[in-house]
C-alpha cells in the first residue's frame, strides 16, 4: 500500500505537470507557452559509399564524460558551412553488417545567422553548480517516479519509451523509428558489441497486472488516456517482460564519430534506428528545441530504463539550467541505462488547438569536469537544433518536403 507520506509529494507532481489541462479556464490562450513553427534548412543525402565492416568488439558505454563544461562549449567557434557538412554526414549500419557513409548537402542555411536562442542567451539562467562531488547522477533527493500498471505503461506518453539491447533507452519518433544516443551503438571509434544485431524492447506487463490501488488520479493524467478514470498503481516486484523487434538500419552522424578526439563530440550524441517492422504504438513528434526560458516552468521531462530499477520504467522532470546552441544542462535525477531517452516538453499547438508533447533532445548522460581541483557535475541532453531536426526528419520521412517546419 502506498504510504501516506508519499501522497503529498505525488499530488504536487500532478499539480505541476498538468495545471494547464486541469484548470483550463485559468490560462488564457495568449499566455500559454506555445510551439513556434519555424522554417528549417534542408539536409539532403548526396552520395553514399561502402565502408569497411565494423568490428563490434567493445561493450556499449552507458556513461559519457567530457572535460568541456558549458563555458567551454560557448567559447567554441561556430562551425562553418563546410564544417557542418562534415559533421552532419552520417554512417548507416545495416543489419547484415554492411556499413555505408553518406555525404550530405545543406540548403537554406546561413551559418552566420543566429539560428539558436542559446547563442544570444549568454550566461543568463545559469544553473547552480556544486563544487562538492555528489552521488553519481542523483542530485540531492531522488526525484524519480517508477511507472507501474497497464493503465500507464501502455498509454501515451510513457508508451513511447523503449529499451535497447545494448542497455540504453530510446524514444519512438516514427512508425518504425527510434531516437537514441549515439554512444549506445558507437563508442566514437567503432560500433559496439551487439550493434549489428541490435534489438528494441517494448515493455509489457504480465497478464496478471498489479492489484488496483485506491489512489485515483485526474482522468487526464496522461492527457491522452481514453475512457475511465486513470489509476495509479504503485511499483511491485513483478518482473516485466519485453517484446523485442530487430533494428534494420542505424544512422549515426559523423560529428559523433569525429568527436572522439575533441571536446564537442557530445554535441552529436544522437542516432536513429529503423526497425524491421512497424510497431503499433503512438509515437512522439520531433520538435526544434526552444530556449530554456520558453519552456513551461523551464521544465524538461523524460522516461527511461535506469539500471538501478530493473524492469521498471522511470519518469522524471526537472528545471533546465544552462544551455549552449547544442546542449541543455540540467539536474534531472538519472542512472546509467536512462541515456538515449527522448527529452520532451509539453506546450500549446496553436495550429491544432491542443497541448502537445514533442521530443526536443536526447539525454546523453552524466557529465563532470574538473576545474582548478573542484568537481562540477551536470546531466546533459543534446538539443534538436534546426539542422538536426532536418536530418533526423529526413531519416524518418525519406523526403525533405515533410520536414520544412519544426
Amino acid at each position: 500500500m502506498r504510504s501516506q507520506s508519499a501522497l503529498p509529494r505525488f499530488t504536487s507532481l500532478l499539480f505541476l505537470l498538468f495545471l494547464p489541462s486541469v484548470f483550463p479556464s485559468t490560462t488564457s490562450s495568449s499566455s500559454r507557452p506555445r510551439w513556434i513553427l519555424q522554417r528549417v534548412p534542408v539536409v539532403l543525402p548526396q552520395n553514399t559509399e561502402l565502408r569497411p565492416a565494423p568490428h563490434f568488439l567493445s561493450p556499449a558505454r552507458l556513461d559519457v564524460t567530457s572535460s568541456c563544461d558549458p563555458e567551454c562549449h560557448k567559447r567554441a567557434p561556430k562551425p562553418s558551412y563546410w564544417d557542418l557538412r562534415s559533421l552532419l554526414a552520417y554512417e548507416t549500419l545495416h543489419s547484415d553488417g554492411q556499413l555505408t557513409e553518406t555525404a550530405i548537402g545543406i540548403y537554406g542555411y546561413n551559418p552566420n545567422s543566429n539560428t539558436s536562442p542559446a547563442y544570444s542567451s549568454g550566461s543568463s539562467g545559469k544553473t547552480e553548480r556544486s563544487h562538492v562531488r555528489r552521488k553519481r547522477q542523483i542530485f540531492g533527493h531522488d526525484g524519480r517516479f517508477s511507472i507501474a500498471g497497464q493503465n500507464f505503461l501502455l498509454k501515451y506518453p510513457f508508451s513511447v519509451a523503449v529499451k535497447l539491447s545494448t542497455g540504453c533507452s530510446g524514444t519512438l519518433v516514427g512508425d518504425r523509428h527510434v531516437l537514441t544516443a549515439a554512444h549506445c551503438v558507437h563508442d566514437g571509434k567503432n560500433y559496439v558489441k551487439g550493434a549489428q544485431k541490435l534489438r528494441v524492447g517494448f515493455l509489457k506487463p504480465k497478464q496478471r497486472d498489479t492489484q488496483p490501488s485506491s489512489f485515483f488520479l485526474p482522468s487526464n493524467f496522461t492527457n491522452h488516456v481514453e475512457g475511465g478514470p486513470a489509476l495509479y498503481a504503485p511499483p511491485t516486484n513483478d518482473k516485466m517482460k519485453f517484446q523485442w523487434i530487430r533494428a534494420k538500419r542505424t544512422h549515426v552522424p559523423k560529428g559523433w564519430i569525429k568527436g572522439n578526439a575533441n571536446d564537442i563530440g557530445m554535441d552529436y550524441d544522437y542516432a536513429l534506428l529503423e526497425l524491421k517492422k512497424p510497431h503499433k504504438r503512438r509515437h512522439m513528434k520531433l520538435g526544434v528545441s526552444p530556449s530554456a526560458q520558453r519552456l513551461p516552468g523551464r521544465r524538461v521531462h523524460f522516461s527511461g530504463f535506469d539500471n538501478d530499477r530493473p524492469g521498471q520504467l522511470v519518469y522524471r522532470f526537472c528545471r533546465a539550467g544552462e544551455e549552449t546552441s547544442d546542449l541543455l544542462y540540467q539536474h534531472c535525477d538519472a542512472q546509467p541505462g536512462a541515456s538515449g531517452s527522448g527529452v520532451y516538453a509539453r506546450m500549446w499547438d496553436g495550429r491544432r488547438r491542443r497541448w502537445e508533447r514533442k521530443v526536443i533532445g536526447v539525454f546523453s548522460g552524466h557529465q563532470w569536469v574538473e576545474r582548478q581541483g573542484a568537481s562540477q557535475e551536470f546531466n546533459v541532453a543534446v538539443r534538436i537544433t534546426p539542422l538536426k531536426y532536418a536530418q533526423i526528419c529526413y531519416w524518418i520521412k525519406g523526403n525533405f518536403v515533410d520536414c520544412r517546419e519544426g
